[in-house]
């Protein structure tokens, strides 16, 4: 699973235990799109190792949504869905919503409520308590909504394997369409629409959408469809562009890809969210201190953690509501909820982490596998702990809690290795209650009995996705940089290749051979230091959470011994400030 080429500056283990790896080596074509675009050469080939050519690279550094939003009726049973809820709206059907309770669910709940309610329709969005009920759809609160008068409902984010439930809803006589973006089997459940780009037998090019990306193509075929009904001809059709922010704060906390369409979603729902539309977003900004144009990084770290704080310890409803809401004085209450339940879930996922750990270390760790079981843990915990669990020891990581007989659990994998397939592939051999996913994350419920079976049945497959090579920590690295190159107006130029995330990761710089001419101890465990080149310029950096590591440990004794020093550039704007920060987050000796 590693690069064979060789190892960047030759560092084959940093002090965080990584091989230096260079993303991408076309030279040539990184020369081209800077001088073509009027770009720092080291940003072109940023571009390069994104796999941006000079054909692509005008619409990757200005993304307009109208330029790249496909037609959605490409999208098997769009067209069949779309029918009926245009119906409903234009007969004043009442139109359940059944969402996930993560953000991706609550983000793709709320939209098609605010859609609908703009478009004169009318919505109950219904959120499943993780606890009680579990993931995705389920026959008895189907059963319910159908007892309300509801006939057609929507699922988004769940539904492409809630077979049984499903099937009842149909004796019930509800109708479903089923709004996911997970794997789908070659069965699919009984529906009125399965919209799912990960269908098997759809060719749809945009597999890599979030729910709430698939989500919005929905809302615009509807839209659409409404509007050829004659139903805006009084000049009130909703601006769909408002949504963008919810798109954009679901794509990101999903971490689906921020490439193509993605991208576009997230560069320009970032910049709807800037204008504090949504009373909910800007009420959960306010209470968690985000006074900044907000980035990708306040919602998959800031804002998303909130919102699905109330699905994993507190109310599973609480998110959706607030994204909903149009009360301002309800918005601030439920973001100062979800604060406090985000508080609490932080308390409960260090304590499981720290038992997690303790069981990994206290056996043999399996090659290509983590697996922690437990009876107790708390299941609205268990995904971020296993994602933990993934960074610590890079390898995927299946976290279940346990409750008598039957276990929950969540897991995350790393790059190469598709968990998803994998839990659904066990599944299908009768070894998991349920399960599904993509391939970097996945749930699955296990009986106890069938546990040993299914956890050898995984480690089996992710052995073969793994290979004879193993897998290698690794640590991409863009290009080298000094010191004095480091300044705000080539930070600004990086900027333009934002959002950063999943699938267009951050650029990191390493500045080899440099210094460390100053470095105490900020905070709790925080290391900042000044780094200095050899002609005298030096930038600030800070290595968080570092004191306790080795890497803050190699840069508070360093003695002025050269290191190569490796991070990524952001500007620091604290208190007025306007100047260049390195993020260190891995070193080596210089040899």
């Amino acid at each position: 699973m590693s690069d064979v080429s060789a190892a960047y500056l030759g560092v084959e283990c940093s002090v965080g235990g990584k091989r230096w790896r260079m993303r991408g080596e076309d030279d040539r074509l990184g020369l081209a799109l800077a001088q073509r675009f009027d770009l720092p050469e080291a940003v072109g080939r940023v571009m390069a190792a994104r796999g941006i050519s000079l054909d692509d690279a005008t619409a990757f550094l200005h993304p307009v949504l109208k330029e790249q939003l496909p037609d959605p009726s490409h999208l098997n049973d769009m067209d069949a869905a779309v029918t009926r809820l245009v119906d409903a709206v234009r007969n004043g059907e009442m139109i359940g919503i059944f969402g996930d309770y993560d953000v991706d669910g609550a983000t793709s709940s709320a939209l098609l409520s605010r859609f609908f309610a703009a478009a004169g329709g009318r919505t109950r969005v219904y959120i499943p308590d993780r606890i009680k009920e579990g993931y995705g759809p389920n026959a008895a609160a189907l059963e319910r909504l159908a007892a309300e008068g509801i006939s057609v409902v929507v699922t988004v984010d769940c539904g492409i394997t809630a077979f049984e439930p499903l099937e009842t809803a149909a004796s019930v006589g509800l109708e479903v369409i089923v709004v996911d973006h997970h794997v789908a089997e070659p069965r699919l459940p009984t529906a009125l629409a399965v919209i799912n780009p990960n269908r098997l037998d759809d060719d749809s090019p945009y597999g890599q959408l979030a729910a709430v990306g698939v989500s919005f193509l929905l809302a615009v075929a509807v839209n659409r469809g409404l509007r050829e009904a004659g139903c805006y001809d009084d000049g009130k059709e909703p601006d769909l562009r408002w949504l963008l922010d919810l798109v954009a704060l679901g794509t990101v906390c999903d971490v689906v890809p921020l490439t193509g369409l993605n991208r576009v979603f997230v560069r320009q729902g970032l910049a709807v969210m800037a204008r504090r539309r949504n009373l909910g977003i800007a009420a959960l900004a306010d209470v968690a201190g985000v006074s900044e144009t907000p980035e990708a990084y306040h919602a998959g770290f800031v804002l998303g953690p909130r919102v699905n704080a109330g699905g994993r310890v507190g109310e599973a409803g609480l998110g959706a509501t607030l994204l909903t809401t149009s009360d301002s004085g309800e918005a601030t209450r439920i973001a100062k909820s979800l604060d406090d339940y985000n508080k609490e879930r932080r308390a409960i996922e260090a304590a499981c982490l720290d038992a997690a750990i303790a069981q990994v270390e206290g056996e043999a760790l399996d090659d290509g596998l983590v697996y922690v079981a437990a009876e107790g843990w708390h299941p609205g915990v268990i995904g971020i702990v296993a994602s933990r669990l993934k960074d610590r020891y890079n390898r995927p990581a299946c976290v279940v809690a346990f409750d008598g007989d039957i276990g929950k659990g969540s897991g995350r994998s790393v790059r190469g290795v598709d968990l998803g397939v994998a839990v659904v592939a066990a599944r299908q051999s009768g070894l998991l209650v349920n399960g599904g996913g993509h391939p970097m994350a996945a749930g699955f419920t296990v009986e106890r009995g069938a546990e040993a079976e299914f956890r050898a049945f995984l480690a089996a497959r992710i052995a073969d996705d793994i290979g004879d090579g193993g897998i290698v920590a690794e640590l991409g690295i863009d290009g080298s940089l000094q010191p004095r190159g480091a300044n705000v107006d080539f930070i600004e130029s990086l900027e333009q290749l934002s959002p950063f995330g999943a699938g267009n990761a951050r650029p990191r710089f390493v500045f080899p051979a440099v210094r460390v001419l100053k470095a105490d101890v900020v905070g709790r465990d925080h290391v900042r230091c000044f780094i200095g080149g050899e002609d005298g310029a030096r930038i600030k950096g800070i290595a968080f959470r570092a004191t306790e590591r080795p890497l803050g440990q190699m840069l508070l004794a360093s003695g002025g011994l050269p290191l190569h020093i490796a991070g990524h550039l952001q500007r620091d704007r604290w208190q007025g400030r306007d100047e260049p920060q390195l993020i260190i987050e891995d070193a080596a000796k210089a040899v």
